[in-house]
């Protein structure tokens, strides 16, 4: 997956770090083995599925990069306010169930995250035990209440969780946490992500540097309903328990609520935000310009991690980035441009770098939202260039040679303008590979 071009904006910088880029926070990642502990997973460590996706970066602790880390702790000394969104899957993973709980008896505090990939811990009668447990162990090792402790996991659903292996490697995962593993925590996350994905911002509030930084993972089962894969956020702000909530839950559903690439909503899905305060600035307890300040940074480390997301979904060789302004309303605005987003038609046009806006207008056309399809226009744009394909709703003539032009790009726009008011979004998504049959035709085998 090649570098995703950052949203750049005044007074924030991106800076190396991710999760750990705050100050106050070290992380580790190590492998476990559980991939080990279910015979159907062994194929993850001999590469099978990775193979067909490319190599494992970020891995460069373990030998030959062949056993991925599978365990994470991320860990602030400080007590944090913490928030969390979750999945909308009436079947959810049993992590959920004991970090919402856990939230809950904290009042939106904790000190940790725990997480393991290759096994969901999901539809096991067992599973809220084996949470539970997860956060025991992370607790006593690190001195703090096992309801301090986020946990999450991600993987195969339905397979029995080995807590044996993860108590085996506490003692190493959290003896040597550091800033600088930030890395090791990202990929332990990963499942068949080809690349980490982590992302950092600087910048200023009353005088005070303050950072924000973050990790995810995704690939697949990724889909427009809350929440969108495993992320976890980190700042050194001072925030209050119920502002981070109302931020992160508004910042959610313009960022990963219009992520798709395959339609599929996920058990595990979290998105979870830790703030220590590390940074010295008073806490942000009302919707002042502070607040502002600390949401936009909160939507800009989102947002490039959605498209990170968007750019790495299984099979991707585009990344798709819908823009639709001049709508009426904002609940408008996201509709069409995720109506578009998670169109397959429009997906395999992309792929195929068909300048079909036929089936853009189509998508846009059934989307559940009022407005006049008649006022719409459309462009597909890519850094080598901008083509207009639609206008008053009615095609126009173009050049066969230059839209493969702009379609050959690896980031693509499909920029739609309602011209029925001045409201816009964005949605993010991938085209849709041969690739995407193949690697999931065998994720468990």
């Amino acid at each position: 997956m090649k570098p995703i071009t950052p949203i750049k904006e005044a007074g924030y910088e991106y800076i190396e770090g991710g999760v750990c880029a705050a100050a106050g926070f070290v992380a580790n990642g190590c492998y476990c083995g559980l991939d080990r502990a279910n015979p159907k997973d062994v194929a993850m460590e001999t590469g099978t599925v990775q193979a067909s996706r490319g190599a494992i970066a970020g891995n460069e602790a373990l030998p030959g990069a062949q056993k991925k880390n599978d365990l994470a702790l991320i860990y602030s000394e400080r007590l944090c306010s913490a928030a969390a969104v979750y999945t909308t899957n009436k079947v959810k993973g049993a992590p959920i169930l004991v970090t919402k709980k856990n939230l809950e008896l904290t009042g939106g505090k904790a000190h940790a995250v725990i997480a393991n990939s290759k096994n969901a811990n999901t539809c096991n009668a067992d599973g809220e035990e084996k949470a539970r447990k997860m956060c025991a162990l992370a607790a006593e090792r690190l001195g703090v209440r096992p309801e301090e402790v986020i946990v999450a996991s991600t993987g195969v659903i339905g397979q029995i969780l080995p807590i044996e292996p993860i108590a085996a490697h506490m003692e190493e995962l959290a003896s040597d946490m550091r800033a600088e593993y930030h890395e090791r925590a990202a990929t332990a996350i990963m499942t068949t992500d080809t690349v980490k994905k982590e992302t950092a911002v600087e910048f200023v509030i009353d005088g005070v540097t303050c950072h924000m930084g973050g990790m995810a993972k995704g690939s697949g089962m990724i889909h427009p309903n809350m929440a969108t894969t495993l992320n976890f956020v980190t700042t050194d702000l001072a925030v209050s328990a119920p502002l981070l909530q109302k931020a992160l839950s508004e910042t959610v559903k313009v960022t990963y609520n219009c992520l798709s690439v395959d339609g599929d909503t996920s058990t595990n899905d979290m998105v979870c935000i830790l703030a220590n305060g590390a940074a010295g600035g008073a806490e942000i307890t009302e919707e002042n310009e502070a607040y502002e300040r600390f949401k936009r940074a909160l939507y800009l480390v989102l947002a490039h991690m959605t498209k990170m997301l968007a750019a790495d979904g299984e099979g991707a060789t585009k990344l798709l980035e819908c823009t639709c302004a001049g709508a009426p309303d904002l609940e408008t605005a996201i509709t069409v441009a995720k109506s578009v987003i998670r169109s397959p038609l429009v997906k395999c046009a992309m792929f195929g770098e068909d300048a079909n806006w036929g089936r853009v207008l189509c998508a846009v056309g059934y989307a559940q939202a009022d407005f006049d399809i008649d006022k719409v226009d459309v462009d597909l744009a890519s850094e080598n260039g901008v083509l207009e394909v639609c206008r008053g709703g009615a095609g126009i003539p173009f050049s066969e040679e230059y839209a493969s032009k702009i379609l050959a790009a690896d980031e693509i726009a499909i920029n739609i303008h309602l011209n029925q008011g001045n409201v816009q979004a964005k949605a993010w998504g991938c085209d849709l590979s041969y690739d995407y049959v193949k690697i999931n035709g065998d994720y468990r085998s």
